[in-house]
């Protein structure tokens, strides 16, 4: 083998929530744990070592008003790498972002498409707005445009009912998420409230988003079919100011946005409890900025996951489900590197020493 340039990390490798290593290489871009032969100019970095961190909900390409220029996408998407998330799940956008796959100084991204909604009823210039007989087409055109993902609106405010509701009947949903099924899509759906979900679940949904409305009689329903929730916590704590800005048009909707954020801890704790898949989630990309997926880690052990599962939620396990590799023999070397042990204390996420991108330190 000729002399080549190599990457030595050691430390502690955390290729598992229990598996650790003392040292891994990286070799053309790819995880390596044998010394690579012929090896000259190494670059050694240290600490404690996780796979790169992922934002199962973000927007990149997206911002209060809509669709963003190039320039300001790449900020969103740098501002996550240096914050360690190397793995995004875009979970809608009406930006092309494709250019961002060219870029191996970039985060990796699975897309969902544009979102999906019903006439009037989500915030305007973010989805395609549509009527339930044309769901199914439209399910189908962003299954062939995404990366394996469909993104649906399952709720909102109905402003003549001043409250949130379902934005779809049970017919419509069923046969939407069979096309995308059938098509190799998975299906998500953005959901506050508490009337959507059993309609959604039984349709056969794959995840739900924000998922504030879960309650006893549906946390089983979502146990028993392993549909997977991003709760976002680190939006929903912006609850109260929305509830407040809506209070003299919709009172009805403010007092219930409140219930949902005052018992968001108990709801998520309780999903966890049930064996409900729980992953980390940001919301980036619309109201808030981006690079917050250590925030939401330190969220969900507010709620009372245990340390280390949450770590998983935005590590290994969140990789594992989106069908990513993490820190195995030959993946794409994507890591974090820290100054101490997160699985002691998750806040160390939210300050890495080196961040490593497709072999390169590049923060």
């Amino acid at each position: 083998m000729s002399e080549r340039a190599v990457l030595h990390v050691k430390g502690r490798i955390l290729v598992g929530p229990d598996e650790v290593r003392d040292e891994l290489w990286v070799v053309d871009g790819r995880i390596s744990y044998d010394r690579p032969a012929g090896a000259r100019d190494i670059r050694t970095v240290d600490g404690w070592v996780l796979p790169g961190l992922v934002d199962a909900h973000c927007h990149v390409g997206l911002d209060r008003h809509g669709a963003v220029p190039g320039e300001v996408a790449e900020k969103q998407a740098l501002t996550d790498r240096d914050a360690g998330a190397l793995l995004l799940r875009d979970a809608g956008s009406p930006s092309d972002t494709r250019w961002i796959d060219e870029r191996d100084d970039l985060p990796k991204i699975i897309r969902a498409g544009r979102h999906i909604a019903r006439t009037r009823r989500y915030i305007r210039g973010y989805a395609w707005e549509i009527e339930p007989d044309d769901l199914v087409a439209y399910v189908a055109r962003e299954a062939r445009r995404g990366d394996g993902w469909v993104k649906l609106v399952g709720d909102w405010i109905d402003r003549d009912l001043g409250d949130l509701s379902a934005c779809w009947p049970r017919g419509a949903v069923e046969a939407a998420i069979a096309e995308a099924h059938r098509l190799g899509a998975r299906v998500t759906a953005h959901c506050f409230a508490e009337d959507s979900l059993r309609d959604l679940v039984e349709a056969g949904i794959d995840c739900v988003e924000h998922a504030t409305g879960l309650t006893d009689d549906t946390i089983p329903l979502f146990a028993e079919r392993g549909v997977a929730i991003v709760p976002t916590l680190v939006n929903i704590a912006t609850f109260p100011e929305l509830a407040d800005g809506g209070e003299s048009r919709f009172p009805r909707w403010s007092a219930h946005m409140r219930r949902l954020h005052a018992r968001r801890y108990d709801t998520v704790r309780s999903a966890h409890d049930a064996g409900i898949p729980v992953f980390v989630g940001t919301d980036a990309g619309g109201t808030l900025p981006h690079g917050l997926a250590a925030d939401e880690v330190v969220e969900l052990t507010r709620a009372g996951i245990p340390p280390v599962e949450a770590l998983a939620a935005g590590t290994w396990a969140a990789r594992a489900w989106l069908g990513r590799p993490g820190l195995e023999e030959g993946a794409p070397a994507d890591l974090v590197v820290y100054a101490s042990d997160p699985r002691a204390d998750v806040r160390v996420l939210t300050d890495p020493r080196r961040v490593v991108l497709n072999g390169r330190v590049v923060g």
